[in-house]
């Protein structure tokens, strides 16, 4: 599958999530970084979002310890948070 295919399908993955939180937090995150991001990292978020929604915002938040396997600067970026709109 060719790059531009891999990201429509990972941007459609991340903004339906099933709420409207997970769907601006996962969602903002893709549109905000996944422009920029190599092979590796599309297929690190590809695996990533095979996680439970709770869990991704949780570890995002600060609020659950990221299991190993998760941490690095991708995940770092996320609980930045500066991509999510706010009122």
């Amino acid at each position: 599958m060719d790059r531009e295919t891999r990201l429509k399908r990972l941007r459609f993955r991340a903004w339906h999530r099933g709420t409207k939180e997970a769907d601006l937090m996962i969602g903002g995150y893709v549109d905000a970084r996944a422009a920029t991001w190599s092979d590796a990292e599309i297929a690190w978020f590809e695996e990533f979002l095979e996680e439970q929604d709770v869990d991704i915002m949780a570890w995002a938040m600060g609020t659950q310890a990221v299991p190993a396997r998760w941490l690095g600067p991708m995940l770092e970026a996320m609980t930045k948070l500066d991509f999510v709109p706010r009122p």
